[in-house]
């Protein structure tokens, strides 16, 4: 008698893209040298606001948007999502302070200059400045902390979140979008 056995069921996970975090940060990495060595100087604008937060777009694909970011005092991104897109990025100047959804509650952490951090499907955070004992209006306020993100696929849709209470959190909106927030 000849006995077949059952076929060995694997779970797999689908990345909505071929590209992997790690490609991600390798890609903001070069996206910082290349804003460095001047590969997007007609791309940024020639005065930094200091208000309001400002993004250029530096490299769009099928599976790849790449954008430069700045960030102001007192501005954040909102909790938020990144739809069906995986995500990464690369500080290229000053610090980022980001709080992320652990499903319990919000972590912190803190990420200067050269620091990169990675977006798996489902990551909800909000990000802003981080100026240590610095306030919105003193010295350097003005300077731009700059960041360099790469969402693959690109962004779609953005979903955002309120905290209710511990262990809870409570999806408010979903915006269609190309833009990072």
């Amino acid at each position: 008698m000849i006995t077949h056995a059952d076929p060995v069921r694997t779970r797999t996970t689908t990345l909505p893209t071929r590209l992997r975090p790690a490609d991600l940060r390798r890609i903001t990495d070069q996206g910082v040298a290349d804003v460095l060595d001047g590969v997007y100087d007609h791309l940024l604008p020639p005065q930094w606001d200091a208000v309001e937060r400002w993004a250029a777009r530096l490299e769009t694909t099928d599976e790849l948007d790449l954008w430069l970011i700045s960030w102001t005092p007192d501005r954040a991104t909102e909790l938020h999502d990144h739809a069906g897109s995986i995500g990464a990025l690369t500080v290229l100047s000053g610090a980022l302070r980001e709080y992320r959804w652990t499903g319990q509650d919000l972590a912190v952490r803190v990420l200067a200059a050269g620091d990169q951090a990675s977006f798996p499907l489902g990551w909800v955070h909000d990000v802003q400045r981080h100026d240590p004992g610095q306030t919105a209006g003193t010295a350097g306020a003005t300077e731009p902390t700059l960041s360099v993100h790469a969402y693959s696929p690109p962004l779609t849709a953005m979903s955002f979140y309120d905290v209710l209470e511990p262990g809870r959190l409570r999806r408010t909106r979903t915006e269609l979008t190309d833009q990072p927030e």
